[in-house]
């Protein structure tokens, strides 16, 4: 595999060369200095050195589609672009392989009204795909599926088998949101005789009228075409008397071999093992340079600025495949290490979307002390928040407790009882005005406008943000590297203690 990794790593730097705005990254003494201190690192960490590494996946998706999704040359080429860099700064690099349902939208979809009237939708505006729907081309009479338009809106629609007592075989299913997995609804739909099916959103508050990027999970075994749609336009075909409508899924899905690329530190303690991960998959959408180039990009660059220092504790950097459809690449690590690997791994840090262009300086909440609702991290999580914390602190920044709500590769080794943390600067969710006071941007607007589009390309990016996360990501990583007595009591280098409680606010 090497030979076709130095291949694309030609392509791929003669490509970069051509993008504007890429410089060298720190002083000239940073290519040769150990940077063994926060200080010195984090002068040579710079954020146009994580820049480099976005423009030349910028410049992979461009060459491969747009598309840098788990499963495509695209996703192949960034992988071998990652190991090689890092086998250059001198790692012990692994490319890990493993199997996968990809999913992978090959062209736009179809929907379109045929009766009472000709009516065609707008794919991103009226409907979406559902993530791991199959491919289809359906077209039937439209029968509800116990709906409940009406506030609350409290739906189980299409919950249970008995929803579709006398569901005609043959029509499309027009199910609502709530209640159950989107995978259930659709998997129930399919066994009633549904040869498509539309779920809307349900509705009960204004944050849950619009489009969601929902999936259905890897295990959806319907066969039929399944679409996500607004509220207002659910409501409407729900009144609609006689509707018929067609609905094309052009779509591949199906097991596949993608990769992870694990790169460790030649020094370190072995049996206190920091873990640093970021996804390194895009949505067929785009080519995701924010979701998670951003993330990647920061760890290759500070990688490469440590990459002449010898941790005390061995540092493990970590790029995922297949995130994008359920945290596979990391589930599969994890799942693969046997009981002695979890017990030797002292803390993961997580870095998924960190330079959002209305960000806000969101910290993973590991001692659920901001009460949004999972609960705490493993013990030695809320440490690890504090670590954050304190980076913002010295930097004059206000910062926000997120939940671990799931969504990121945190999610696997919070299940096996490792500390986690990590940085997060928003998605889809909202910037109320509270928060845009804080940290400026648009109140009402999306954090990353872009988020699972085609527009997350190179310039999708808060500059200010991802300059001050790319420190902080280098600053907890050579924290952690040399010291995690505050975490798991492991004694570490003394000029790297801290006390074990830093300040909150």
């Amino acid at each position: 595999m090497r030979n076709k990794r130095v291949a694309l790593i030609a392509v791929v730097v003669v490509a970069v060369m051509g993008l504007p705005g890429i410089a060298g990254a720190g002083p000239a003494s940073c290519d040769s200095r150990v940077n063994n201190t926060i200080d010195k690192l984090l002068e040579c960490v710079d954020v146009e050195g994580a820049r480099e590494h976005q423009a030349a996946f910028q410049a992979i998706a461009d060459a491969n589609g747009g598309r840098r999704t788990s499963g495509t040359p695209g996703y192949d080429a960034s992988v071998a672009y990652v190991a090689e860099r890092m086998e250059t700064a001198g790692y012990d690099v692994t490319v890990q392989p493993f199997q996968f349902n990809a999913f992978i939208q090959l062209g736009p979809s179809t929907l379109e009204q045929t009766a009472p009237a000709a009516v065609t939708y707008v794919e991103d505006v009226d409907y979406n795909l559902m993530s791991q729907t199959d491919p289809g081309d359906a077209t039937g009479q439209v029968t509800g599926v116990d709906l409940a338009l009406a506030d609350p809106a409290a739906s189980t629609s299409g919950c249970e088998a008995d929803d579709f007592i006398g569901f005609p075989a043959g029509d499309i299913a027009l199910m609502q949101r709530g209640a159950c997995a989107f995978g259930l609804k659709a998997d129930n739909a399919a066994a009633a005789g549904a040869v498509g099916a539309i779920i809307f959103n349900q509705g009960n508050s204004p944050d849950r009228t619009g489009l969601i990027n929902g999936t259905l999970g890897n295990d959806y075994s319907g066969g039929i075409p399944v679409f996500f749609a607004t509220f207002p336009l659910g409501s409407e075909w729900a009144t609609t008397a006689g509707l018929e409508l067609h609905m094309i899924a052009d779509v591949l899905r199906g097991e596949t071999t993608t990769y992870n690329v694990i790169a460790e530190s030649q020094s370190g303690a072995d049996d206190n093992v920091v873990v640093v991960g970021a996804h390194l998959d895009s949505v067929g959408a785009g080519p995701g340079i924010q979701d998670n180039g951003s993330g990647s990009a920061a760890l290759l660059e500070v990688a490469e600025q440590m990459a002449k220092v010898k941790p005390r504790n061995k540092v493990r950097f970590a790029w995922w495949g297949a995130e994008e459809s359920g945290l596979v690449g990391s589930t599969y690590y994890v799942n693969n290490l046997a009981q002695e690997e979890v017990d030797d791994i002292a803390l993961y840090l997580n870095f998924d979307m960190i330079g959002s262009p209305n960000h806000v300086f969101f910290i993973y909440d590991g001692d659920d002390s901001d009460g949004v609702g999972a609960g705490p991290g493993p013990e030695g999580s809320a440490q690890i928040e504090q670590v954050f914390e304190q980076y913002y602190t010295e930097q004059g920044l206000p910062f926000k407790g997120t939940d671990f709500s799931g969504r990121s590769d945190y999610g696997p080794f919070i299940a096996v009882g490792i500390p986690a943390g990590g940085l997060f600067t928003g998605a889809e969710g909202i910037k109320t005005a509270e928060e845009a006071a804080l940290w400026g941007g648009t109140a009402g607007d999306q954090y990353d406008p872009c988020y699972h589009l085609a527009c997350d390309t190179f310039d999708n990016i808060n500059l200010g943000a991802f300059d001050v996360n790319t420190d902080a990501v280098a600053y907890a990583t050579l924290q952690f590297a040399m010291n995690t007595e505050i975490v798991n009591g492991e004694k570490g280098k003394g000029n790297f203690k801290l006390p074990d409680f830093l300040p909150a606010d």
